[in-house]
């Protein structure tokens, strides 16, 4: 175990590298940049590989041919790169090829502003590609954290199969903290083994469990890639009969797992009001959640580290207990729509700012007295 002081962005890199990634490739982009920097003198140091890409859309591409060729594989972006990458985090969900792509978010619409920091892309995450399908999108709170979710979102994309979006912010990516690293050998690791033979194989079956593995092109299996709808070996279909037990399997995969939804919880027995909140926004809920101890007001926290799927059944058991849910974030009420989704409009205070800056305990302290 070693004790570095280092940035968020730094951290995701290392997650990176300690969860198995050996293949970088992207388009430099603030606030981000630093992912890349790491990756850039870190693989080669292990056997990786990095390359600088034209684009954002060619790097989700490249990423997307690194996994199929056998190594796990990521990219980092912020949200002009982000919005480019949609088509191509679409074909990896039809494809089921699993990767990771990091989404140090700022301030928009387009350019926006590169230093200021924002959480709006939320929405985005979700709903950017066209179609029916679940995504996974993890979002940390802490530089600790952003190591950790980094590993996680590598064994969520391998064992799931998926794209997974690990959905930072301009604040955590470049805050600094001390961090315990650990000895990377000693990290878990989620490798799916193919034990199927190459004359059985279909790397889309849909009888065999929710997630079939994925063999790596060159090791004597052959499938076909396509991002068209497509029958249990990949190639293109119109039949209903195919595509139909397909659509059901690779949503039913993501909403049926019991280990994709991370979040912590701080309850306060009697307390009336909850706050909940994710990235960086929930450093100030729970400062916000401090004062308001101390002064002897009840109230809970909720803090998200999965956004998508959202944790639907949690947040509605928060519901029931409380009378009141305030939701800050740096955007104008993404994942609030969610809460109030589950909870009901009028059990929902937002707390929200888009202009670059981040909310402030005394606006919750504020929304926590109306």
């Amino acid at each position: 175990m070693t004790i570095k002081l280092m940035q968020g962005n730094e951290a995701i890199a290392m997650g990176a590298l300690a969860a198995g990634c050996r293949f970088y490739a992207g388009y430099p982009i603030t606030p981000s940049t630093e992912v890349a920097e790491v990756m850039s003198r870190e693989l080669p140091k292990v056997g990786g590989k990095f390359i600088q890409m034209e684009d954002e859309i060619a790097s989700m591409a490249a990423i997307i041919g690194g996994r199929v060729g056998g190594l796990k594989s990521m990219t980092a972006t912020s949200g002009p790169g982000f919005s480019l990458m949609q088509e191509n985090i679409g074909y990896a969900a039809m494809a089921e090829i699993p990767c990771v792509i990091v989404n140090v978010q700022r301030l928009g619409p387009s350019t926006g502003q590169p230093t200021a920091a924002s959480q709006g892309d939320v929405m985005q995450a979700r709903w950017g590609t066209h179609g029916d399908h679940q995504i996974i999108a993890l979002s940390p709170t802490s530089v600790a954290q952003s190591f950790e979710l980094a590993v996680r979102a590598f064994n969520l994309s391998e064992k799931y199969r998926t794209p997974v979006i690990l959905l930072t912010d301009e604040i955590i990516g470049h805050m600094r903290e001390p961090i315990e690293l650990p000895d990377f050998d000693t990290v878990e690791k989620f490798e799916r083994i193919v034990t199927d033979s190459p004359d059985s194989y279909k790397a889309f079956r849909n009888d065999h469990g929710d997630v079939p593995p994925m063999a790596s092109f060159g090791l004597g299996y052959r499938y076909h890639i396509t991002g068209l709808f497509h029958d249990e070996v990949g190639f293109p279909t119109q039949r209903l009969d195919e595509i139909d037990p397909w659509i059901e399997r690779v949503n039913r995969k993501i909403e049926t797992a019991d280990d994709i939804l991370l979040y912590q919880t701080d309850y306060q027995p009697g307390a009336r009001t909850a706050i909940l909140s994710y990235g960086a926004s929930a450093r100030t809920a729970r400062h916000a959640v401090k004062q308001m101890r101390a002064k002897g007001e009840k109230v809970s926290l909720f803090t998200a580290q999965t956004i998508w799927p959202f944790p639907e059944k949690a947040v509605e058991e928060l519901a029931d207990s409380v009378d009141k849910i305030i939701v800050p974030e740096m955007n104008l009420g993404q994942l609030a729509l969610e809460v109030e989704r589950v909870a009901g409009r009028k059990k929902v205070v937002r707390v929200n700012r888009a202009n670059g800056e981040m909310v402030t305990p005394d606006m919750v302290l504020e929304a926590a007295e109306v």
